[in-house]
């Protein structure tokens, strides 16, 4: 199994919240519900609703990927060959079906408002997600490669995607 496949697997797990063996809408809305409320955001604030129509376009790219339908279900072996198309189709394929949830992730993040996030931003996102403080501080400056302390969405979306290619070595999945 590639590193890719690794953690598409390991994401599929985190996703399956009731350990059902398949994807739902509502597993993807749960996930971005729990990031929202983890921000202080209810889930049907405009940042959290932002966030939950990211998670559900990606869901509804997957299960058509998948050949399922917008309501799937996705199982364990459909997602790994939809979600793997999307990973090695490289920035083409992977900046359009993630590119709203990481818009969403840095509208929860920037506290200031300021269109990108900090490193404490950064390390209280992976914190929502289950990551360490810390880990989440090491992993922004392996990130920020151009060390100005901030991290844009178009750079986020590029560690999000280095990460499933295996090209980044640090934890985004808690």
């Amino acid at each position: 199994m590639t590193i890719a496949q690794e953690r598409l697997a390991k994401r599929f797990d985190k996703w399956d919240v009731n350990g059902d063996g398949v994807l739902e809408p509502s597993d993807f809305i749960t996930e971005a519900a729990n990031i929202a409320t983890a921000f202080g955001e209810t889930p049907d604030s405009a940042k959290g609703a932002q966030l939950r129509d990211g998670f559900i376009a990606m869901f509804t790219t997957l299960a058509d990927k998948a050949g399922v339908g917008a309501q799937g279900p996705i199982n364990r072996a459909q997602f790994l060959q939809a979600a793997g198309e999307v990973v090695d189709g490289g920035a083409a394929t992977f900046n359009p079906v993630l590119g709203p949830v990481t818009k969403g992730i840095v509208a929860l993040a920037d506290k200031n408002n300021d269109g990108v996030i900090d490193e404490a931003e950064f390390a209280a996102w992976l914190k929502a997600v289950g990551v360490d403080e810390q880990e989440g501080r090491s992993a922004f400056q392996q990130i920020d490669t151009d060390k100005s302390g901030t991290l844009s969405e178009t750079e986020l979306l590029d560690a999000v995607r280095q990460f499933h290619t295996g090209e980044l070595h640090v934890e985004l999945l808690g």
